[in-house]
């Protein structure tokens, strides 16, 4: 990544991120902090992700997620050669 992530800024985001308790408190921060199609955006690339590890073909996710095929392989770059994000959040999900 070209940019670097770790700035004070995203520092006191995920800071504030982590102070949300409850699902309706992350919907209430979360309405306030991104537009719909940001919001959107990013729980599409989940839903990508998600299917993809279940190991859907792209065509199945494009139709079932309406992601375009370049945001179909950027997520899939993430999840074979990125910090293991993805697959840390999975784990925890299951539990």
């Amino acid at each position: 990544m070209s940019k670097k992530i770790k700035t004070e800024a995203t520092k006191q985001l995920f800071e504030a991120i982590l102070t949300l308790e409850t699902e309706e408190e992350c919907f209430t921060f979360f309405e306030d902090l991104c537009t719909v199609n940001e919001l959107e955006s990013l729980a599409q690339r989940f839903e990508v992700a998600s299917m993809l590890r279940k190991k859907h073909t792209y065509l199945e996710v494009a139709e079932a997620t309406g992601a375009s095929t370049a945001t179909i392989s950027r997520v899939n770059r993430s999840l074979n050669y990125g910090s293991d994000g993805y697959d840390m959040v999975f784990g925890r999900m299951k539990k």
